[in-house]
């Protein structure tokens, strides 16, 4: 006779995933906001700050080390010692 096994219910990621990946998402969100702003409320008028390093350097390297975090957090795998 065949027991029936219940499908095991596992997540897919562990916790040291999911720690990574929001350190990620931080980084992201962080980078996002560095790099709102700047603007002008007149269309006739040049502001100088949205060219300033924290909008073209910092937040940009902000955004994608986030993202290489977000990709390390998917491959991690916290059973390897």
């Amino acid at each position: 006779m065949k027991k029936n096994k219940k499908p095991s219910k596992d997540f897919i990621f562990k916790k040291k995933n999911y720690i990574v990946m929001l350190v990620g998402i931080l980084f992201i969100a962080i980078g996002f906001i560095l790099m709102s702003g700047g603007g002008s409320e007149d269309p006739n008028v040049f502001n100088e700050e949205i060219s300033n390093f924290r909008r073209i350097r910092l937040a940009p390297t902000l955004v994608l080390i986030g993202f290489g975090i977000q990709v390390y957090a998917i491959l991690l795998n916290p059973r390897k010692k």
